[in-house]
């Protein structure tokens, strides 16, 4: 078992992911950047971006510690794992910006699509969907041009310490040749990460340098901008 599966909890992490349209706003990426580059998403759980990104001209690899299982215990899961979700999302509807997603019923269709893309891909293409956690990954250093990683480093700093976050950012710079984008830079409570400032001072010497932008996109209060580290 892998760090970050005995500090999260392999079983009780939702398998719930983004669609390819939310990533584009998450990291303000485009067709006309995407096309041709070489790009892990991790950790990705049911996220589309693969799927889509692919079928555009981008080599795309999916990467999560979900995916030690198959896809069709994931649609369970994922699926089960939306109701639950949803069911919460009742009770903290203030806690969000309803600009991007008109109400729960739109974030729900959202959800339903991206889970559905995913396994749909991921059973006629399971190369594509590597097994892996942070902050050991399964692939060679510098291997991608660009590497993503959305709601997870920085949104878990309950769970997942400052070491394991600086480990896991050492680990995705390793294999990545060009850049790092990581989303959003706060944590559940909607709060800047303490562990941002740190991290920057600690990853200088290793990068060209880093970037805070603001994205088109804020679903979570607060949740507005990524970290680029241009490696």
């Amino acid at each position: 078992m892998s760090l970050a599966e005995k500090k999260l909890g392999i079983d009780r992490v939702v398998f719930i992911g983004r669609t390819f349209e939310e990533y584009r706003a998450m990291f303000n990426l485009n067709e006309k950047y995407l096309k041709g580059k070489k790009v892990l998403d991790c950790a990705s759980g049911a996220c589309s971006f693969t799927a889509h990104a692919l079928q555009q001209g981008t080599e795309a690899t999916s990467c999560d510690i979900a995916y030690k299982f198959t896809a069709e215990e994931l649609e369970k899961k994922g699926s089960l794992d939306l109701i639950h979700t949803m069911n919460q999302m009742q009770h903290v509807q203030e806690q969000y910006v309803w600009k991007y997603f008109s109400s729960i019923d739109d974030l729900t269709e959202h959800r339903k699509r991206a889970l559905k893309d995913c396994i749909a891909h991921m059973k006629k293409n399971p190369e594509a969907y590597q097994y892996g956690a942070l902050p050991n990954l399964p692939f060679q250093k510098n291997e991608f041009d660009l590497t993503l990683c959305a709601n997870f480093l920085f949104m878990y700093s309950d769970r997942l310490d400052y070491t394991f976050h600086l480990e896991a950012l050492k680990e995705l710079l390793r294999v990545t040749k060009e850049e790092v984008r990581l989303f959003p830079l706060t944590n559940l409570s909607g709060k800047i990460s303490t562990y941002l400032p740190q991290l920057l001072e600690e990853i200088a010497p290793l990068v060209k340098g880093t970037e805070i932008a603001d994205v088109p996109y804020e679903f979570q209060k607060g949740a507005n901008q990524m970290l680029k580290i241009y490696v």
